[in-house]
């Protein structure tokens, strides 16, 4: 009579070895986490070793295989109610329909996202911990600060989700109606025009910057804790303009409260197609505020792929992208050495103006 026996998974493998004094063949249902023993064959114990290394090697593929099973955690590192925020709660309500799990948001703002980006760099690369990485804390901030508490460059890309333009927009009295004339008075007036922006190391600052180096003007920075404030203070008089992004700074521009001179993209904005670009009077300027989704260090790559993949998705959908261009962003599809290869570009540029600016944060 044949002998038969099954076990359960024991100290989570799917791999249990019954040897027996009879002959005996294996099926192996990792689908149920079983393994039956049955005859007849004679028992190869190299047979059996090699089973239970392979096994051992597919069970973290089938935990990842039923990926996502519990709520996922996107951690966005600046204030709730920013461009930031508002882009990854629009992506991540549509992708939680997609995927039928909730995509919890969690703001961790501070030192210029290093916060938020410590914290996805020290979590688990099990794709339940995903972080919002865009221009400044992939490609400025290593630059900007001494020591970072993350490797920018450890982190996994997984999709760039788009960018938006920035804008530079003037207190409506100033008595300039475009770029050139802007830099005439800059020129006329070393240090007496003041601009405004969002924060030391924002593309708003170092955009500003690479502008006075590259019309030879100099204005005096002044940084506020993020847009509304130095928005109220171009809007109230007490600074005269500030590089800002447009989905900030778009309410006010369609109310008139601030003159807008220019965006700071290659090419004009689909929300303010009659908006020059500052390149058609600067040439070569061009700056924006990009980001998109990375993973901890170690995130395997096939879930990656299908994070990639789901997202892309969500982007192609046309309603996601209805509601992405009504607040100026322009969403981009592709594979993740999209954003791996924008910060990689970028980066040098970014050193350069901010050895030029003497900008730092200790």
């Amino acid at each position: 009579m044949h002998e038969k026996k099954s076990c359960n998974n024991y100290k989570s493998s799917f791999v249990c070895l019954a040897l027996s004094a009879h002959h005996c063949i294996i099926r192996n249902h990792l689908e149920t986490g079983m393994i039956l023993f049955d005859t007849p064959f004679k028992t190869d114990r190299r047979l059996l070793l090699k089973l239970a290394a392979s096994t051992a090697l597919a069970t973290p593929l089938l935990a990842r295989a039923a990926w996502p099973d519990r709520p996922i955690r996107l951690v966005v590192p600046s204030a709730a109610g920013g461009s930031p925020d508002v882009i990854c709660r629009i992506v991540a309500n549509e992708l939680s329909k997609l995927l039928g799990q909730p995509i919890v948001i969690d703001n961790k703002p501070g030192a210029s996202g290093n916060i938020g980006m410590q914290e996805v760099f020290r979590a688990a690369p099990d794709g339940y911990t995903l972080g919002y990485g865009n221009v400044g804390t992939l490609a400025i901030n290593k630059s900007l600060f001494a020591k970072l508490p993350y490797d920018p460059e450890k982190l996994v890309p997984v999709a760039l989700l788009g960018y938006v333009q920035n804008a530079l927009v003037v207190r409506s009295d100033l008595g300039v109606n475009n770029v050139k004339e802007l830099i005439a008075m800059a020129k006329a007036k070393p240090g007496r025009l003041v601009m405004g922006s969002a924060g030391n190391g924002t593309t708003g600052h170092l955009g500003g910057e690479l502008f006075k180096s590259m019309t030879g003007t100099f204005m005096i920075h002044v940084p506020y804790r993020g847009s509304p404030q130095a928005i109220q203070d171009v809007m109230g008089g007490q600074v005269d303009l500030m590089f800002d992004n447009l989905s900030s700074i778009a309410p006010h521009i369609k109310s008139g409260r601030v003159k807008v001179l220019g965006v700071s993209g290659r090419a004009r904005s689909p929300l303010f197609p009659d908006i020059p670009t500052i390149g058609e009077v600067v040439p070569g300027y061009e700056t924006s505020a990009w980001g998109g989704i990375v993973a901890p260090a170690g995130t395997p790559r096939e879930l990656v792929t299908r994070i990639n993949g789901d997202i892309n998705k969500v982007l192609g959908n046309p309603a996601t992208n209805e509601k992405l261009v009504a607040v100026s962003w322009e969403s981009t599809m592709g594979p993740p050495e999209r954003l791996q290869d924008r910060a990689i570009r970028e980066t040098p540029m970014w050193a350069g103006v901010i050895k030029r600016s003497g900008a730092r944060i200790d």
